[in-house]
């Protein structure tokens, strides 16, 4: 593929709310300095736009978002695309109704991730965004770390997701152990943006409740499905959702 093949208005509408999704990582104090990336993909799935590698969010523009085929070449763009950019590719193609992608070093999610911990579901707010607890891939090995590692970071979040019978599309999240937490839509980038910064809310209050009590169970059953299929699915009712 090359850009003379792809429809350029998409192409700048894509680039735009890339852009704008990754200034919200900064406006929701879920990045500093040039961490953090946010992804799209185009409606076609033949490519995706990335936020660029190392570059400060107080001069980053639109034009600066990188174009990226799925088999990890740079279709357009003058800057090298986010070091994470063999994740998000490999998550594109194995959960094929992702539609952005982000990734944070969000301190509370971080916390859980360095512990090589789920996020229990200790009640409502949790429930009405992930269901059951955010789970936690396990740590790499030495051969996944020294060859092809963000690539290999991917495949232990699809492998995570594979081996528990996970749905992705119901539970966006995922923590890699001694790294850091990875969201995605089925949407667009800015509730992929909105959807970290809800699971970092989510990491606050389960370590809270944990300073509170720490023996605390996760909330009962019956209280999370009410809770994620009143939001969730063709019975859903919050909201202004009209049926």
């Amino acid at each position: 593929m090359t850009l003379k093949d792809i429809n350029l208005q998409e192409l700048k509408e894509l680039k735009e709310i890339v852009y704008q999704a990754n200034m919200l990582l900064s406006e929701y104090g879920l990045v500093i300095h040039t961490w953090g990336n946010v992804s799209a993909i185009s409606k076609d799935r033949s490519y995706y736009v990335i936020k660029p590698s190392g570059v400060s969010y107080k001069t980053m523009k639109p034009d600066d978002m990188v174009v990226m085929d799925l088999n990890d070449n740079v279709i357009s763009g003058t800057l090298n695309p986010s070091t994470d950019m063999p994740t998000h590719s490999i998550l594109y193609k194995t959960f094929d109704k992702i539609q952005a992608i982000v990734h944070t070093h969000s301190p509370h999610a971080v916390a859980f991730a360095q512990a090589g911990k789920d996020i229990p579901c200790f009640g409502t707010t949790h429930a009405d965004n992930f269901f059951g607890p955010v789970p936690c891939a396990r740590d790499l090995t030495k051969e996944e770390i020294n060859s092809e590692y963000e690539k290999n970071t991917g495949k232990v979040i699809i492998e995570k997701f594979k081996l528990n019978n996970l749905d992705y599309a119901a539970t966006p999240a995922c923590l890699v152990k001694e790294h850091g937490p990875f969201c995605w839509s089925l949407k667009n980038a800015i509730d992929a943006s909105n959807l970290a910064l809800t699971l970092e809310e989510v990491a606050k209050m389960a370590i809270y409740t944990m300073q509170v009590d720490n023996k605390a169970t996760e909330a009962k059953k019956e209280l999370q499905l009410k809770h994620y299929y009143r939001k969730h699915g063709p019975n859903a009712y919050y909201g202004q959702n009209k049926k």
